[in-house]
């Protein structure tokens, strides 16, 4: 098991990269009939609205697959990544079957609480890219991180 991290084990401005994660059409059809049963996900007749040729992932597949890339890169090593919330979620361009995503993260800012002192919250910057380096999901989280000498 990888190591812990604790706050003071981050910095303003530290980047990390995750492994890829390759994109499949079933994959993106499983997860549509599910949680996101639209016909530009499903590839059900009609297909994609004027804006999408295709089959597309939904964009909440999308964040699912980028939440397993940040677990799989141990950004915070065996510590767990606590999300408070997010303050900006984007998806500029769609996933689509074949495409190979991965993840970095931007370290933005580190905060110590003070109602909980022994905390404190790390906002990133999390840009997923597909495999010609276009940007497919951009978000800004707050991790709620513990301190290791509060």
């Amino acid at each position: 098991m990888t190591e812990r991290r604790f706050l003071e084990d981050l910095a303003v401005g530290e980047f990390n990269a995750t492994p890829e994660i390759a994109v499949s059409e079933a994959d993106i059809i499983e997860f549509a009939r599910r949680y996101d049963p639209q016909d530009m996900h499903t590839g059900a007749q009609g297909g994609s609205p004027a804006a999408f040729t295709g089959l597309i992932a939904s964009g909440w597949h999308t964040a699912a697959l980028v939440m397993r890339l940040l677990v799989d890169s141990h950004l915070l090593g065996s510590t767990p990544l606590l999300g408070l919330g997010v303050d900006d979620l984007r998806w500029p361009k769609p996933v689509r079957p074949g495409d190979i995503i991965k993840a970095e993260t931007e370290v933005l800012s580190i905060v110590i609480s003070r109602s909980k002192p022994d905390y404190g919250v790390v906002r990133l910057r999390v840009t997923a890219y597909n495999q010609h380096r276009e940007v497919v999901y951009v978000m800004t989280p707050s991790l709620w991180v513990p301190r290791r000498n509060p």
